[in-house]
């Protein structure tokens, strides 16, 4: 509670006299935080090494951009080649367009993570990472729904540092709690030792899958509060390097260290 309070505190402050440079570093700093634990999750404390967290941005960004920008602004993007009929007329709050865009990403990752995560170790991880450049390459391919290789432009502002810190105050409440529960044991259990882990009962598939799309949910939203805070998307900034721009974060930060993730999250922000 005081951390939550300093927090609030802080993010008043610098609403009230910082200037518009160090506001968007704070903005990607509380971005990034959600970025960092929700690999962590899937890397760090579940033990898998999946490297596709790029693309389900990517899947939360477009989600976002689309359903939250206005209909003449479409019909300026989509110059090309019209948008799909049943998006043309769209336009949706920010808040519901966060959820769709977290419950997209888990729907794909968990259609992706079913074959996956029968895999381990170098083997889950190219696949992953395969999966995250398909995703790119459809997006560059399908004109007439992400407007391809021209990207989204004019997206709303909706992000601030109230939405960017208070997503990642609420990733960071949710995984401790998760962590505390039965399904952190179980993930912890499976990290350290997966034959030992089946020996006791658990079960390695649904465990991981559980895992893989509560980060692919956490990834979704913070690519949705990207799209939202830059205002303009395309798929070349969802590119592998992306990936291990997070994945240093984890690694800096600690695996399995929720702490630690979020300091490293706002120090290689900074």
């Amino acid at each position: 509670l005081i951390i939550l309070a300093l927090t609030i505190l802080g993010l008043y402050l610098a609403n009230r006299f910082l200037d518009a440079y160090q506001i968007r570093i704070i903005n990607l700093s509380g971005i990034y935080v959600t970025l960092g634990l929700s690999m962590n999750l899937i890397n760090g404390m579940t033990g898998m090494f999946s490297l596709g967290h790029a693309g389900f941005m990517a899947i939360g960004a477009y989600t976002v951009g689309i359903l939250t920008m206005p209909v003449t602004m479409k019909e300026m993007n989509f110059f090309m080649q019209p948008i799909v009929p049943f998006l043309a007329d769209v336009e949706w709050g920010f808040l519901p367009s966060l959820f769709a865009a977290g419950l997209i990403s888990v729907l794909l990752g968990v259609l992706i993570g079913a074959p996956v995560l029968r895999l381990t170790d170098d083997y889950l991880a190219i696949a992953t990472l395969g999966f995250a450049e398909i995703i790119r390459v459809v997006f560059t391919n399908t004109q007439s729904l992400t407007n391809g290789a021209l990207g989204l432009k004019g997206i709303p502002n909706y992000t601030n540092t109230w939405w960017s810190w208070g997503v990642a105050l609420i990733t960071i409440w949710f995984i401790s709690f998760l962590m505390k529960g039965t399904y952190g044991k179980a993930f912890l259990a499976i990290r350290e030792d997966e034959v030992a882990a089946r020996a006791m009962g658990i079960s390695l598939f649904k465990h991981k899958v559980m895992s893989f799309a509560f980060g692919c949910f956490f990834a979704g939203v913070a690519g949705g509060l990207m799209a939202g805070l830059l205002g303009t998307i395309d798929p070349n900034m969802f590119r592998i390097t992306l990936t291990f721009n997070i994945l240093l974060i984890v690694v800096l930060g600690g695996l399995g260290k929720i702490g630690g993730t979020v300091v490293s999250a706002v120090i290689v922000t900074v």
